[in-house]
């Protein structure tokens, strides 16, 4: 059982209508899709990393959009939606429909245009998505691990989780490093020292989440 990381770049006629809107203009250069229901009427909760303001006039381009609720924390905005329909276009709907995989929250959207999203299943299905994401956009791989059912996400802020992710792409933990904190400040639009400061922490809350779990595994005090 293997869990892989995608990121998929549609081309445009493909994208929601809410990516659309934050790759064309919009001051939100990140959005997650944190939780949605299975239910007809599209229930979600996403986090945008904008004010309300900003947040607003994204969500607002989905034209099945019933009913928002903002909230607005030190890091960003969460946005609660209530809408009529999905919206994504058939041939992204059908793929994942026939995909044999779990998906792991979040879906993150990118203002580089890009989809990250987390899948779990055996090798043939995650290859037959990938065949299938490949058919619709430009496709890469950035991540492929054995899955564990205890591993719990480091108690990170959505602000610190999008550095570490940044960090990730941009090469910062390539060996040779590939990537500087430079590149992290310039996806995230913040200075480099603000870029610091959040991988930083980040990288502190998944070491200790590490190191807590170790103790646990040998019997530590």
């Amino acid at each position: 059982m293997k869990r892989t990381t995608f990121s998929v770049r549609y081309p445009d006629r493909l994208r929601h209508p809410f990516h659309r809107r934050l790759v064309s203009k919009s001051s939100v250069s990140r959005a997650d899709l944190l939780m949605w229901s299975p239910t007809p009427d599209a229930t979600t909760l996403f986090w945008c990393d904008g004010d309300p303001a900003a947040t607003r006039s994204v969500v607002d381009a989905v034209d099945s959009l019933q009913t928002r609720s903002v909230v607005e924390t030190a890091d960003g905005t969460y946005v609660f939606l209530r809408q009529s329909a999905y919206e994504f276009p058939d041939a992204v709907l059908a793929a994942v429909e026939d995909a044999r995989v779990v998906f792991v929250p979040p879906v993150t959207f990118l203002e580089s245009g890009a989809v990250r999203f987390d899948a779990v299943g055996d090798a043939a299905a995650l290859g037959a998505l990938a065949d299938a994401l490949s058919d619709l956009g430009d496709l890469r791989i950035e991540r492929v691990a054995a899955f564990d059912r205890q591993r719990a996400p480091a108690e990170l802020t959505a602000r610190q989780r999008a550095a570490l992710d940044e960090a990730v792409s941009a090469g910062y933990y390539d060996v040779p490093r590939t990537g500087s904190v430079a590149d992290v400040a310039d996806a995230l639009d913040c200075s480099t020292s603000t870029a610091g400061e959040l991988v930083r922490k980040a990288e502190a809350a998944v070491v200790r989440q590490f190191a807590a779990r170790g103790r646990g595994d040998h019997g530590g005090s």
